[in-house]
């Protein structure tokens, strides 16, 4: 039989201590903070937010975010004291603060019928007791369930982004660009490891963000496969497949390609072994002026 829905409240953390956590709670009252007691705890040393924080209330099928802070609570960038939330917003715990997403989701409980006692059987007299029943073994304990990432959407912006390859210098003025071979793609790479479709690079909730587009995980976040998208930070090393390219996020929208990182990660190129043949007589060794334009540029 199947009982009254219950109302999970999921909170996906997109910011903070706790980024890429995805937390369930079905209580009346989820309470948010540094406090030992707290259902939403974070690290008591992270001072910026309170012990008690502030309180997610259940009110009917609706829930309630109230502050009790003293750095303030922001809902999708505007500092709030009380206020009704909505499936997709974005709670901020003081500015600069973790950030997380505020999701429902409805589930049904079932309701099983108890089951009726059966009395045991008295022995008759003159009767040898029977051997009691083999025990059944347990069941096998349910396998975890693995949570997909929430995807972030993806908005267009006016938000600038500059990449260096090689002697080259894109830039763009609007987000989102798709990066590959395919000639509709805003940054075309001629390289044997991009395919048609193969990145995207987009900004949402204050940072820039890379998809990838291949659906074979080949594109890499400092050595990690990127499962979906995930956000950028600075200095991280971006690796669009085993074979390269790779770009260093310098921040603000610039990625710089690391050539001295791309032959750690993915290995000197053919021929890289042998020494460098001295230039023939007469022949002026190659000029390093673009480069260091460039090298300048991104400083």
């Amino acid at each position: 039989m199947k009982g009254p829905p219950v109302i999970v409240v999921q909170l996906v953390h997109l910011h903070g201590p706790l980024r890429g956590e995805i937390q369930e709670f079905t209580a009346e009252a989820i309470t948010i903070g540094r406090h030992p007691e707290s259902l939403l705890r974070f690290p008591a040393d992270l001072g910026i937010v309170s012990r008690r924080h502030a309180e997610i209330i259940r009110e009917g099928n609706r829930f309630k975010l109230i502050d009790l802070s003293t750095n303030g609570t922001l809902v999708n960038g505007k500092k709030v004291k009380e206020i009704f939330l909505k499936d997709g917003d974005v709670l901020t715990f003081a500015e600069g603060g973790p950030k997380v997403s505020f999701l429902t989701q409805m589930k049904e409980e079932s309701t099983q019928a108890r089951p009726i006692p059966v009395p045991k059987p008295q022995p008759v007299a003159g009767e040898a007791p029977s051997p009691p029943m083999p025990r059944k073994a347990p069941p096998p304990p349910p396998r975890p369930v693995v949570e997909e990432p929430t995807p972030v959407p993806v908005p267009t912006v006016n938000m600038p982004v500059v990449f260096q390859y090689g002697p080259t210098l894109r830039s763009f003025k609007q987000l989102p660009i798709t990066l590959g071979k395919h000639p509709n793609c805003q940054l075309t790479l001629d390289h044997p490891g991009i395919l048609d479709m193969h990145a995207q690079v987009f900004y949402s909730l204050d940072q820039y963000w890379v998809k990838d587009l291949t659906g074979k995980g080949m594109v890499l976040v400092n050595g990690q496969p990127v499962r979906l998208q995930t956000a950028l930070n600075p200095n991280d090393l971006m690796s669009l497949s085993p074979q390269g390219p790779v770009f260093r996020f310098l921040g603000q929208g610039r990625f710089a390609e690391a050539e001295e990182v791309a032959s750690e990660v993915l290995g000197p190129s053919p021929g890289s072994d042998r020494e460098a043949a001295p230039p023939a007589a007469g022949v002026e060794k190659p000029r390093q002026e673009e480069k260091t334009g460039l090298r300048r540029f991104f400083r």
